[in-house]
């Protein structure tokens, strides 16, 4: 077995990475525009975990009938994702902004018996970039308070697709009902997101772009319902 790599790119990134189980605030899954290595550090010190381990459901339930490939987790936190994809053998990429981040997703992977199908690098999505192309491109909740270029980091994921290969993009449709405190935030549609790619993207197969409800818990424990949005398209081969 291969040893787990973690390369360091040294720029922050937009991190979105969300379990829906009420792990931490929920504005963890949204970037600030000058928030960068040492806020998202400090963010995953503040506990042992944020999230749940698991993978998000969305991604369960949009990819678990593709046949495993190369796969690119954008924002992959502590590696739910990213080890979910591992086990089903799909060799990953995972990317994060935070070391702490992604000193977690190695220690998953490493107790999942999967560090041979993970690699993590750490990027700045708006300065760099995963190389090679990929069979499946995740992008689970990369959200922005400020001036994260959502749209081209969007679009340098679709440009990673290889032939044949799925695009997924899931993102809030806005903020949950119980969260009091609501920063100025643009949440894009299904329609938005679909026409943000249109210039990569044009000919591709639109699979799903709807918008989704799921269970997630609220911060008293107590589930609530909250609204996503789901695209999914496939690159033609």
């Amino acid at each position: 077995m291969s040893e787990q790599r973690t390369h360091d790119h040294r720029h922050p990134h937009s991190h979105g990475h969300d379990h829906g189980h009420g792990h931490g605030p929920e504005h963890a899954t949204h970037a600030q525009g000058g928030a960068g290595e040492e806020f998202w550090d400090a963010r995953y010190q503040e506990t042992v975990r944020i999230w749940s381990g698991e993978a998000n459901a969305m991604l369960v339930h949009e990819v678990s009938g593709l046949a495993p490939g190369r796969a690119l987790d954008l924002g992959c936190g502590e590696g739910g994702d990213a080890v979910w994809l591992a086990r089903l053998g799909w060799t990953v990429t995972g990317t994060d902004i935070s070391g702490v981040a992604l000193g977690r997703s190695a220690e998953h992977a490493a107790d999942a018996g999967v560090a041979d199908r993970v690699t993590l690098e750490r990027h700045d999505l708006t300065e760099s970039f995963p190389e090679g192309e990929f069979d499946l491109v995740s992008a689970c909740f990369l959200h922005n308070y400020g001036d994260f270029p959502r749209d081209r980091v969007l679009r340098a994921a679709a440009s990673a697709v290889a032939p044949g290969g799925t695009l997924l993009v899931v993102g809030h449709a806005g903020w949950a009902p119980w969260q009091e405190e609501r920063e100025e935030a643009y949440f894009p549609t299904p329609q938005d997101v679909l026409a943000q790619l249109e210039p990569v993207t044009a000919g591709w197969e639109v699979l799903r772009a709807e918008e989704t409800e799921r269970v997630q818990n609220q911060p008293d424990g107590t589930p609530g319902t909250r609204t996503d949005n789901v695209v999914r398209l496939r690159r033609p081969a």
